[in-house]
């Protein structure tokens, strides 16, 4: 291992370790990450909501770089607002923001206990849902593709053409799989991350445990690796 291997490492473990649950390690995108909020990072755990976002806020800080598409992140708790309302109640969320100047939107889900993503691609017209246990979300793309049309119709008073676009449901021949009940949230956090480089999706469940450290020190740093 080399010597700035081992000093990551050092660092995860005492993340997990030592202090108190309530120590904040990291504060960024208006979000406040304790130890506790970290610890969910550890085999097995849970991601929650905390982590979830400052991943997504770290996804969208890379994406004002060169050579990035300029990604927008809706928070964990936008779909739920959104499918138990209507656009009217998730209406301010987008102020003083354009969403359709962006390439390509990420919609972390809660589905009671279990983590989706839904992805716009504004350049492509298309709308994909990624789930990591196979289950088809055609009507969370018909909610989305709704809201798009009525966000697009208020903000910027264009009508979209909704037979131009595109929604399916990635197969479980298309997209990696969890092989245990907890890996969900990793799994989204990692799809966002492939897809707002536009690079193909190629890891495997096998990658879960190295990732969850990986997000260790980016969300201490506040920087993705």
């Amino acid at each position: 291992l080399n010597p700035l291997f081992q000093a990551m490492e050092s660092e995860i473990s005492a993340a997990f370790d030592s202090g108190e649950p309530e120590d904040i390690l990291s504060r960024a995108f208006k979000l406040t990450v304790t130890r506790e909020d970290i610890c969910t990072l550890q085999p097995l755990g849970w991601l929650n909501d905390r982590i979830m976002n400052f991943y997504m806020g770290l996804l969208v800080e890379r994406s004002k770089k060169e050579g990035y598409p300029a990604v927008y992140a809706f928070n964990t708790f936008f779909y739920s607002k959104l499918s138990s309302t209507s656009h009217k109640g998730v209406k301010k969320w987008t102020k003083g923001v354009d969403i359709f100047k962006h390439d390509v939107i990420l919609v972390p889900i809660h589905l009671r206990i279990h983590w989706t993503l839904l992805v716009v691609d504004l350049r492509e017209k298309t709308i994909k849902y990624f789930d990591s246990l196979g289950q088809r979300g055609d009507h969370i793309c018909k909610t989305v593709l709704k809201y798009l049309e009525e966000e697009s119709r208020e903000k910027r008073n264009i009508e979209l053409t909704a037979s131009e676009w595109t929604l399916h449901s990635m197969g479980t021949e298309e997209i990696p799989q969890q092989n245990n009940g907890s890996d969900c949230g990793v799994f989204v956090c990692k799809f966002a991350d492939f897809i707002s480089r536009d690079k193909p999706i190629i890891f495997t469940p096998e990658h879960m445990p190295y990732f969850r450290r990986k997000m260790v020190w980016e969300i201490i740093h506040q920087q993705l690796l």
